[in-house]
């Protein structure tokens, strides 16, 4: 795999407010999310036996403390350590670690699902950051990004971000539904559900045999 030199990322997590959607107040983003983890849901219905399951790049935990209502067995992770305490606090039963999505710490095929939502698009090699998710995983994986060129289009609407032609700060990589379905078949497995609450692309896959 790719030896990542961390001093020459682009990406700067440490600076980005990755809770800003789980406190806006206002009510359609309020739907949007909500929307956005019923859509998840769905796709944990789909996997009939979950023995493990973690969660990469948790943030504060507030997606965790979601995903720890569909299903039993959760562990999780966070590269800024500052937000490690923070996650802890609001998942205070869960084992909750820090790493580097590109040196993740689980053995080789030892997690039955492994959740990445909203991080892939954050990431200066998703390709490599694929390769580990497909090295720890078992069978599955629940990968979710926003979709593009919808995102965008949206943050204009709301004139936000317009000399960046409504890219999102911290957004390096943009997937369509379409060329994200590809990715994952490329370097992981069959797509076989996927999810498009507005504005994102959710998919779940199987791992190749």
């Amino acid at each position: 795999m790719k030896k990542i030199d961390y001093s020459k990322l682009k990406a700067t997590p440490e600076n980005e407010n990755f809770s800003g959607k789980y406190d806006d107040t206002n009510i359609i983003s309020k739907f949007l999310v909500e929307n956005y983890f019923k859509s998840v849901q769905k796709l944990v219905n789909k996997i009939t036996t979950i023995d493990s399951a973690h969660e990469i790049g948790c943030g504060e935990g507030r997606s965790t403390m979601k995903i720890n209502k569909m299903i039993s067995k959760l562990t999780a992770s966070e590269y800024v350590e500052d937000l490690i305490p923070l996650a802890r606090n609001n998942n205070p039963n869960l084992t909750i670690f820090h790493e580097s999505i590109y040196e993740l710490k689980y053995e080789n095929n030892s997690v039955d699902l492994v959740f990445l939502l909203e991080v892939l698009e954050h990431l200066d090699f998703p390709k490599t950051a694929l390769e580990e998710l497909k090295r720890v995983s078992k069978k599955y994986i629940i990968l979710g990004v926003p979709r593009e060129p919808l995102w965008r289009f949206l943050n204009i609407c709301r004139f936000k971000y317009l000399n960046d032609f409504g890219n999102t700060p911290g957004h390096l990589n943009h997937w369509s539904k379409k060329s994200l379905i590809k990715l994952i078949e490329e370097e992981y497995g069959k797509v076989i559900a996927v999810e498009s609450p507005i504005p994102w692309t959710i998919i779940l896959a199987e791992k190749y045999s």
